[in-house]
């Protein structure tokens, strides 16, 4: 007799499944709990803002001849904007009162979130905001398009390399990924500046000094240089695992090299272009510290519009407005990656995350 029967019954099929249910989900807990702080309380706060307003009072009490006065002023923005002083002098008029005889007990700026409004998506579609957003597109597309140029033919040959190759290649490729950011953007703003190495040399060949910074070129070139190992490494994983005999097998059908590249590797290397194509397109549209340096804030795209609206205009409302811009820009995002899903999965690739 076993000693499972010496004991009692096994445990049923049932039960084991209902405790590997359990340790699965208490594994699961921390990821869940990560995705909910994260992801969905970020996203939430953006709706929410996205759809109020926030306006700056003057909170003003004051006494005067024996009696209490209260009030609330808006402060205004731009060049209407009111000072403290002149807030006090407006709550003392509209009571009759002389500035000089009110006694203040309170006088300070309060923001409020108010309620339920369209106005900030109506903002949205400013001439401003729409000249940004039409310049983030061009400049994003035209950032991945060379990605994809650059990246594609390297990472093939890259995949037929040997192994300790391949090691050095990877490790030039990410080298650059372990700096900041900001620092890699802020060298190439030294290389491209009127003094900077690139005008040196022109200047050196007598060939005179070229404007660089401060052009679309350097700002797409910021781009491509910060995310093009985003669009090189999914490219690289796809052709890495196409197998050589299927290479082998088509040149001993007498297929010649292009052939092989549009019948072969490029349809199978799909899926890796979706994702790179990806994991490109979408911090180059919502870039924002890329633009200033290599522009010298000349030119403005949708991320630098929204950190200026959350930076400067914070109590009369920019927060709002920069949260429906960054909404919007979201929802964007997300039916380009539902559609570029969509071609990834015609062509027999999974689903881009």
């Amino acid at each position: 007799m076993t000693g499972a029967a010496q004991g009692g019954k096994a445990p049923s099929l049932a039960a084991r499944r209902e405790r590997t249910s359990l340790g699965v989900k208490l594994l699961n807990a921390p990821y869940l709990l990560w995705s909910v702080i994260f992801i969905v309380v970020p996203i939430l706060m953006v709706v929410f803002y996205a759809f109020s307003e926030t306006a700056s009072y003057y909170a003003i009490s004051f006494s005067a001849g024996g009696q209490e006065y209260s009030c609330e002023l808006p402060a205004g923005e731009g060049e209407e904007a009111l000072t403290l002083e002149e807030a006090k002098e407006k709550a003392a008029e509209r009571y009759g009162v002389a500035l000089s005889e009110a006694e203040f007990t309170r006088a300070t700026l309060e923001i409020r979130s108010g309620g339920f409004t369209l106005e900030n998506l109506r903002q949205v579609w400013s001439p401003s905001s729409r000249h940004a957003m039409l310049l983030s597109f061009l400049y994003s597309f035209a950032a991945t398009a060379i990605s994809l140029v650059i990246a594609y033919p390297f990472a093939y040959v890259l995949s037929r390399s040997g192994a300790k190759s391949q090691r050095i290649q990877m490790l030039l490729i990410m080298l650059p990924m372990w700096m900041n950011m900001l620092v890699r953007t802020y060298s190439w703003q030294q290389i491209l500046e009127n003094n900077g190495i690139i005008n040196k040399v022109f200047a050196f060949f007598g060939l005179g000094q070229a404007t660089m910074l401060g052009t679309p070129g350097a700002v797409i070139l910021g781009m491509v240089y910060n995310y093009l190992p985003y669009m090189i490494l999914p490219i690289y994983t796809v052709m890495s695992k196409i197998d050589v005999s299927l290479l082998e097998a088509a040149d001993d059908l007498g297929c010649n090299g292009f052939q092989k590249l549009c019948r072969l590797i490029l349809p199978l290397s799909v899926p890796g272009v979706i994702s790179g194509l990806i994991m490109v397109f979408v911090p180059s549209i919502s870039t924002f510290y890329i633009s200033q340096k290599m522009s010298n804030g000349m030119i403005k795209l949708v991320g630098d519009l929204i950190e200026s609206k959350i930076k400067d205009q914070w109590g009369s409302g920019g927060l709002n407005v920069g949260a429906a811009m960054s909404l919007v820009l979201m929802v964007i995002i997300l039916v380009c990656t539902f559609v570029m899903n969509r071609f990834s999965d015609e062509d027999g690739g999974g689903m881009v995350v």
